[in-house]
């Protein structure tokens, strides 16, 4: 069994700028991203504001956002793309998985929430057509389309988590439960068990 983060984070050491600023008024500035303004649009739409802060250096990866923000790997939410359907071979149902920096995605588990029998990784072309980003930068918000999204309930553990803003040096930080309830996401365990 997995212990549970500390409840009090220590507070980010934050390496980024600021691009966002005001009472909801997102800055259009040439220094913002279009992705950017994309996912703080949505998130607005969704009822939840947010403050996307751009970081130097990339932050592909969970450890490389978290090094950058200066929070444990598990504050960092990953935005995963997969299909999910009756056979591999065949079409699925593309969906995201929001999981916590730190755990791996049970493919099985999410094939189940999404009662599907089985759940498989698209690839990058396919995750750029169905979210509009590109892999790296995925936000859990902003997509052209809706899609079907299920939440990690071990996210909730933290008081706030970090998650990327549409490209690989953007990032936003929130309540869980709020990014949860912006996203309408299904609230399922999606972790694989730790031996």
């Amino acid at each position: 069994m997995r212990k549970a983060p500390d409840p009090v984070p220590p507070k980010p050491r934050l390496k980024g700028r600021v691009i966002r600023a005001g009472e909801g008024v997102v800055q259009r500035s040439s220094g913002m991203h279009r992705n950017a303004i994309i996912v703080t649009d949505a998130a607005k739409a969704a009822g939840l504001t947010i403050e996307v802060i751009e970081f130097p250096d990339i932050t592909r990866t969970a450890v490389e956002a978290a090094e950058a923000v200066g929070v444990p790997v598990g504050a960092i939410v990953k935005s995963l793309v997969f299909a999910v359907g009756e056979s591999s071979k065949g079409e699925g149902e593309v969906v995201v998985a929001l999981i916590s920096g730190d755990n791996q995605l049970d493919e099985r588990k999410l094939a189940a929430a999404a009662g599907a029998r089985k759940a498989w990784r698209i690839d990058a072309d396919a995750v750029r057509e169905a979210t509009g980003f590109a892999v790296g930068g995925i936000s859990p918000f902003g997509y052209p389309k809706p899609l079907r999204m299920f939440f990690d309930p071990y996210l909730l553990n933290y008081q706030s988590v970090w998650a990327a803003a549409g490209t690989p040096k953007h990032n936003f930080r929130s309540v869980p439960a709020d990014l949860a309830a912006a996203t309408g996401a299904m609230i399922t365990p999606l972790a694989k068990e730790r031996s």
